[in-house]
């Protein structure tokens, strides 16, 4: 991995407190972008995905949330797309605001705890070792592509590749092969998912006219 200087903010705890605004700028800008693009139908999610996830969120609750959104955080979701979880979740599961905080809170635990395991499993498997698995679902081309970014960027990068609609977390790979502070990890991979799905869950509150043409 490279040694630019933005790499570096990852190397300790606590960030500085204008890095750590610049990687809250970043989640916020890019996750309000991409939302803007899904309701506006500029980019879409499949129906029958959409149809799974509903299904099982009807059968299971918080608990498939919280199922959902690990798997999801270590790249073994198969069955739908992340974006779809937290909105739906918020229709047909949410009766108040508590609810809807309920609701984020488990899918930031649960994405938090995928995307750190998979960081872990990065950084004491190596390279290959996640390219030979093919359930995890990193191709080459892509883990250059984020290998690159994560050079570019640094830490930054985790907290905004966690508001990018159908590549959530795929920066935790590179940042789990990098020498980047686990400590680090966590809290910026939890602030861009925290800062994506609040804005999701926020749609489906107050726009789920919107959010239900999407889905």
């Amino acid at each position: 991995m490279g040694s630019s200087d933005p790499g570096s903010l990852g190397a300790r705890l606590p960030l500085p407190t204008t890095r750590l605004g610049y990687a809250v700028t970043a989640a916020v800008g890019v996750g309000g972008v991409l939302l803007v693009a899904l309701v506006t139908g500029a980019v879409s999610i499949p129906a029958g995905a959409v149809d799974a996830a509903r299904s099982f969120l009807q059968q299971y609750g918080l608990a498939a949330v919280l199922v959902a959104f690990v798997l999801e955080g270590a790249m073994l979701l198969r069955f739908a797309p992340n974006e779809s979880i937290v909105p739906l979740a918020v229709l047909g599961l949410a009766d108040s605001p508590l609810d809807v905080a309920a609701i984020v809170a488990v899918a930031v635990v649960g994405s938090t705890v995928g995307q750190t395991a998979l960081f872990l499993l990065a950084r004491r498997g190596g390279r290959e070792f996640l390219l030979e698995r093919r359930w995890i679902g990193v191709s080459e081309a892509a883990l250059n592509r984020f290998d690159d970014w994560f050079d570019t960027w640094g830490a930054v990068a985790v907290p905004a590749s966690n508001t990018m609609l159908f590549v959530r977390g795929l920066v935790t790979v590179p940042a789990g092969l990098s020498e980047m502070d686990i400590r680090a990890f966590v809290l910026l991979s939890t602030l861009g998912t925290l800062v994506f799905e609040t804005l999701l869950a926020a749609l489906a509150v107050y726009a789920p006219d919107a959010i239900q043409g999407v889905l």
